[in-house]
């Protein structure tokens, strides 16, 4: 496992990245060993953010936690990783026994931090694209969970249409699709 360390704000010192390698070293063995993984620590004031995203066969975890210590904020980053590691190795496991084919392309959008005034004046700042595949709307939330977003963009396996799932201020999920 390959760590790629970046500082917002901050200087990530070799003990900080040190205690990082240790504390993800313990999901080694869940992970690819050619896996990349991206840590990015920001200082907002008094508090620390710290991001993690590991790329996995056509997934990435991820986790984002902030917090006043930075102890704090890896143990429980590395809590987040290994329950979505499990959660998608599990996963695997039924989809192998259901026998169920993977499929070709998906595509996930995110504009978060975008700020659409007019549509004329929008600013888009980021733009992601991964690959389109169909899935049904069930693995659509799975993987919302799994990438800790509010919405997903996916390809609906039973109508072959773009939909989006997303989650809704009571806990509950929404879906849109079109007409």
């Amino acid at each position: 496992m390959r760590f790629v360390f970046t500082g917002k704000n901050m200087s990530v010192e070799e003990g900080l990245k040190e205690r990082v390698r240790r504390k993800l070293g313990r999901l080694r063995k869940l992970l690819p060993e050619d896996a990349e993984t991206q840590v990015t620590f920001s200082m907002n004031k008094h508090l620390t953010t710290m991001e993690v995203s590991v790329p996995m066969h056509k997934r990435i975890l991820r986790a984002e936690v902030t917090d006043a210590d930075v102890s704090n904020c890896l143990d429980a980053a590395v809590d987040i990783l290994e329950r979505q590691v499990v959660k998608y190795k599990s996963r695997l496991r039924d989809r192998r026994r259901r026998n169920v084919a993977t499929h070709e392309e998906m595509q996930f959008i995110d504009t978060t931090g975008a700020e659409a005034e007019t549509p004329a004046e929008a600013n888009i700042i980021r733009t992601k694209r991964f690959a389109f595949k169909p899935m049904d709307v069930q693995e659509a939330v799975m993987e919302m969970e799994l990438l800790n977003h509010s919405f997903y963009v996916f390809r609906n396996s039973q109508n072959d249409e773009v939909n989006v799932v997303y989650k809704r201020k009571d806990g509950e999920y929404g879906l849109i699709e079109p007409q």
